[in-house]
């Protein structure tokens, strides 16, 4: 168990952190979420003590190890074995049955353990990585974007390996399907310090939204305090009877803490430039094969539907992005034959693509070439769309991240007009609600779309149809991930335990009827109290603030007369109800969020009835 205390750090005039406080209890699982650079690999850093911290203490009980599995990987030796054993304390530094009996366990073969640990998938350099982090026997892990660069397979792995893991642990990443399948908490960086609840980055975010309401109300009303209170001292600060009074209204002003308004965050959100095509079939596929020394895929057959998604999937580095390319006919022709309508117009998402970005143009410029005809109107909107408003559509494409480049990308597609859409690993970069936006954007396209993704969100809410790298090959699949997963399956997950369907009820309609009551009527109980507390805080704060508005009518009306007794006693009843009215949102949020709880328990109870 670890704990911050009154942690702030700062960078220059730039504050992330200030009196932060965390404590971390057996066997918390906690997602970490926030916006890319508002500090949460610093505080990793912080408690590894990689970073040092401004003011504040952290501490870690003795004896209690910290493994850390970080988004970039090093090797040094020449073997797997040797490079697992560095891990090893100095007493055990031969005690290479150690790391072998963990390899094993992790899908390593006796003949692996020789190989060069550079000659394996980022998925399996990953495990030979947690194989050295596992051999340090740690009783924390902090994970930071461990599912960068991962096959779905080894998405699978990792997220049964965290659940299963028998300690505490801080996962960052931008995948939310994973951190909520795996998580016990989620917690955020809000206003410089941290929030956190039971519950998945849904939860959290109803609860934050609730919060930043409650403050909004807050600072709101302290504002209008403090404007009074000025208005007083600069109107009593000169007079010989009151000027007593207004230095001590002074000191009070002084000692108020200024709540900053909250910065509303830019949230990536646009729409593809649907082209209208009369076609039901956009594009036919016959005996596709390539390969360069032998062939990646062969006897690939599909018919695309208008308004249907393909997605491709499998292990990395068996020619998912090669499939891609080859049906946007960027390599050259080898086997089987693509056919397009005429107004088939298709627009390529790619990692080669965004390599291609001309680092010397600016982001308007690079957007503008997409479609050299377009107004600049509509050049700075998409811009500003892709979260580059005003001045900042000026920076040129080699000053970008990642992510700022896949945005920009996604800024010329959307220039494009298109009926087909071909999207390599579009959630690359992009953080949770850049990832939930383009979603959106795919669903609600009009056309066409083939994707190359390990994302399980994104195949089990956008792909009808399959096309699966697996057993040696590639075949197409003719129905959604689900399907894929309950009648092939992965074979590498075949001596693994499989997830049993629930079996349909054998219960009759007149007890299944009877059962749905029972429930009905114990979810009820159990909602009851939290529903008469959201009911009674609700009519409390409404009872409360119409008194507050009164109130503050009466202080006006008191400073205007100069009636100094009134303005004391007014000014203390302000600040008790400003209390109780803070008091009483904080049991609304944590009413509201158990009753929501409760509600999804019964609610897959009540499914599985029948």
């Amino acid at each position: 168990m670890i704990q911050l205390t009154n942690i702030s750090k700062s960078f220059g005039a730039q504050t992330l952190f200030e009196n932060l406080n965390l404590k971390v209890t057996p066997n918390q699982k906690i997602g970490f979420i926030g916006r890319n650079g508002t500090g949460k690999s610093t505080l990793f850093k912080m408690i590894l003590g990689e970073e040092s911290v401004d003011s504040g203490e952290i501490s870690i009980p003795k004896h209690y190890k910290i493994g850390a599995l970080k988004q970039h990987l090093s090797f040094s030796k020449k073997s797997v074995r040797e490079e697992c054993a560095l891990a090893l304390s100095e007493d055990e530094q031969y005690n290479f049955y150690k790391v072998e009996k963990i390899l094993f366990g992790l899908g390593f073969t006796k003949e692996d353990l020789d190989k060069d640990p550079l000659s394996f998938s980022g998925g399996y350099q990953i495990r030979i990585n947690l194989v050295k982090l596992l051999a340090t026997e740690p009783n924390m892990l902090l994970l930071d974007e461990p599912t960068n660069y991962l096959d779905i397979l080894s998405l699978r792995w990792l997220r049964k390996f965290i659940r299963e893991f028998q300690g505490e642990v801080i996962l960052i990443t931008h995948d939310r399907d994973f951190m909520d399948s795996v998580t016990t908490h989620t917690m955020g960086l809000q206003r410089k310090g941290i929030e956190i609840l039971s519950g998945d980055t849904h939860k959290f975010a109803k609860a934050q939204e609730m919060s930043d309401e409650t403050y909004e109300k807050t600072r709101a009303n302290q504002e209008k305090k403090r404007k009074e209170l000025e208005e007083f001292v600069a109107r009593n600060k000169a007079r010989a009877s009151t000027a007593a009074l207004a230095q001590s209204k002074q000191k009070a002003l002084d000692k108020m803490e200024v709540m900053e308004s909250l910065e509303d965050e830019a949230n990536l959100s646009f729409k593809f430039n649907y082209k209208k095509t009369p076609v039901k079939i956009v594009l036919r596929a016959e005996e596709l094969g390539f390969g360069y020394n032998e062939k990646l895929f062969t006897n690939i057959n599909f018919a695309l539907e208008n308004g249907k998604t393909i997605a491709i999937i499998g292990k990395n580095g068996k020619g998912k992005s090669t499939l891609l390319n080859y049906i946007a006919g960027e390599l050259p022709h080898q086997d089987g034959e693509i056919t397009k309508h005429p107004s088939t117009t298709l627009a390529h998402f790619g990692q080669t693509n965004i390599e291609r970005l001309n680092t010397k143009n600016s982001i308007s410029e690079e957007i503008n070439s997409a479609v050299k005809s377009m107004p600049i109107s509509q050049i700075k909107a998409i811009c500003g769309t892709m979260m580059f408003s005003g001045d900042s559509s000026d920076k040129k494409i080699e000053v970008l991240s990642g992510g700022e480049r896949s945005r920009v990308m996604l800024g010329k597609i959307i220039a494009t007009p298109c009926n087909l859409l071909l999207l390599d690993e579009p959630t690359n970069h992009l953080d949770m609600s850049s990832i939930d936006a383009l979603c959106s954007a795919i669903e609600s396209f009009e056309g066409s779309t083939i994707m190359v993704t390990h994302s399980e969100m994104l195949l089990r809410r956008l792909a009808d149809s399959l096309i699966i790298f697996h057993k040696g090959g590639a075949e197409y699949f003719d129905g959604n991930y689900d399907d894929f997963l309950e009648k092939i399956g992965w074979e590498e997950e075949e001596g693994e335990k499989k997830v049993v369907k629930k079996k349909k009820s054998t219960l009759s309609y007149k007890e299944q009827k009877k059962e749905r009551n029972r429930l009905t009527q114990e979810r009820n109980k159990k909602v009851a109290p939290f529903k008469k507390e959201v009911e009674e805080s609700e009519e409390k704060i409404i009872k409360l603030e119409e008194s507050l508005e009164e109130k503050n009518t009466q202080l006006e009306i008191a400073t205007k007369k100069g009636d100094n007794q009134a303005i004391i006693e007014l000014s203390k009843e302000i600040d008790s109800l400003n209390k109780e009215i803070e008091l009483n949102f904080d049991k609304l949020t944590n009413a509201t969020l158990e009753w929501d709880l409760i509600k999804d328990e019964y609610k897959d109870k009540l499914e599985n009835i029948g």
